[in-house]
């Protein structure tokens, strides 16, 4: 059986393969982000939610990508795990 870091290398020497993994980058580093922050302060979903009076489902949402949270959500839920929100835009 292969690692997924084998596979992946492989996987990423198709162009157009290539070309979607660097579009949806972004968005798997931001919930690999959101998740480790949650997993670091020790929070479960539903503990984080309760902090930002929102429901489990949306985290759950959220971390498994099957949401587009606004920039809104991202402030409340950075400032529910006592962290600090940064967009940035670079060339």
């Amino acid at each position: 059986m292969k690692s997924w870091k084998v596979l992946r290398e492989e996987l990423l020497e198709d162009p157009e393969v290539r070309k979607e993994y660097e579009k949806l980058k972004p968005r798997y580093e931001l919930i690999s982000q959101l998740i480790g922050a949650r997993a670091k302060k020790g929070l479960t979903q539903a503990q984080l939610a309760k902090r930002m009076g929102t429901k489990q489902s949306a985290i759950a949402r959220v971390e498994g990508g099957n949401a587009n949270p606004s920039v809104a959500f991202l402030q409340k839920l950075a400032t529910a795990l006592n962290s600090k929100l940064t967009i940035q835009i670079q060339p």
